[in-house]
């Protein structure tokens, strides 16, 4: 029998079984992969997103307490509370910049947001060169920060 049936034999399911199948064959490439390598591999056709992604958080060092999660497509910015940006290389072009920003309708730069991340983002900037991450750019995240502190 396999490890598999044997699970679901016993009534082990879903995510509790997927973890001892996956300590015992292995892990997908993602999971196991460092932050850099994620990073590449958004960056792989993509030149644009490795100079946009690096000013960002050179902006958003100065915050506070603020964790980088690499995630396989996209990158998140949390803040003690909650998620509060994310950047996505959304086309070879093109990186967008998510921001949870309560009761802030699109206007000026900030565009209407689907499916950018994890989908928590409320509008978002779209960016096509690192100098586009400017004063205005660093305002809105400081604002999104505040909110979700």
């Amino acid at each position: 029998m396999s490890l598999r049936g044997w699970l679901t034999e016993n009534v082990v399911t879903g995510y509790p079984q997927s973890m001892p199948v996956k300590e015992r064959f292995g892990y997908p490439s993602f999971i196991v992969a460092s932050a850099d390598d994620l990073v590449d591999g958004q960056n792989r056709d993509r030149p644009a997103f490795r100079p946009i992604l690096d000013v960002i958080l050179s902006r958003v060092a100065s915050l506070g307490e603020v964790t980088i999660q690499t995630r396989k497509m996209y990158v998140s910015l949390v803040a003690p509370k909650r998620t509060f940006a994310a950047v996505q290389p959304t086309t070879k072009r093109r990186v967008d910049l998510g921001l949870r920003l309560d009761n802030q309708p699109p206007e000026g730069r900030l565009e209407p947001v689907a499916n950018l991340a994890s989908s928590v983002m409320t509008v978002r900037v779209a960016l096509t060169s690192a100098e586009e991450v400017d004063d205005e750019v660093e305002r809105l995240l400081r604002r999104a920060y505040a909110e979700n502190t």
